[in-house]
């Protein structure tokens, strides 16, 4: 199960000198709004001075089918995006990432930007609060059920200067995903028990994530 999955070292995936880490994960498809995170990290950039900037690092990470020509388009799109941007030694992209990844990252990364408006439900930040990983997402949607903002993460207008606001509290209050990831969790278990959440979550991995 995903609970049993053995994390990778996450060394192994983030880039020498980077320390304040963010993940964006969804599906390549252009409703999930994947931009957003792209244009927060350019605003995050302009709120930091420079030697917090040079730490900070955003991981893109979701299914990816290259025989899916919206999945080729937008990664395409966001690649894009990320050179005009002057981003990238800033952004690592993943494609069909492993669960071993996926947690890893979570363990390893401040938070979760989560993009999509008006999803009805949206497994990911039930995930990333599993994980005890806090959550920035829209708010709107299946969000504002699954996340109490300011406590296990923040609901933002679908805009970056408000996702970059959040983004920030997170590099200068250290002690915040640990303490709302903590509520995540706790909020989690609220909502689940944890043996029907953990099978339920895994089945959501496998075939939507």
């Amino acid at each position: 199960s995903f609970d049993l999955a053995v994390p990778e070292k996450i060394d192994d995936l983030v880039p020498k000198g980077k320390q304040f880490l963010f993940l964006s994960i969804n599906r390549y498809e252009r409703k999930k709004n994947l931009p957003l995170a792209l244009s927060s990290l350019v605003q995050l950039r302009a709120r930091l001075p420079p030697q917090e900037w040079e730490k900070v690092h955003l991981f893109m990470a979701g299914g990816y089918d290259d025989r899916v020509l919206e999945n080729v388009e937008h990664y395409k799109e966001l690649k894009k995006i990320v050179q005009e941007s002057d981003l990238e030694r800033h952004v690592t992209f993943l494609r069909s990432f492993s669960d071993r990844q996926k947690i890893s990252l979570l363990h390893g990364c401040l938070c979760v930007l989560y993009t999509p408006s008006n999803e009805h439900f949206g497994i990911v930040p039930l995930e990333a609060m599993y994980m005890q990983c806090p959550v920035i997402a829209v708010n709107s949607g299946g969000p504002l059920e699954s996340i109490v903002h300011k406590v296990t993460g923040f609901l933002c207008e679908p805009d970056p200067v408000h996702f970059s606001e959040a983004m920030e509290k997170f590099i200068h209050k250290p002690s915040l995903k640990a303490t709302m990831g903590l509520a995540g969790k706790a909020r989690v278990a609220e909502k689940f028990s944890a043996d029907a959440f953990a099978d339920q979550l895994y089945q959501y991995v496998t075939k939507l994530v």
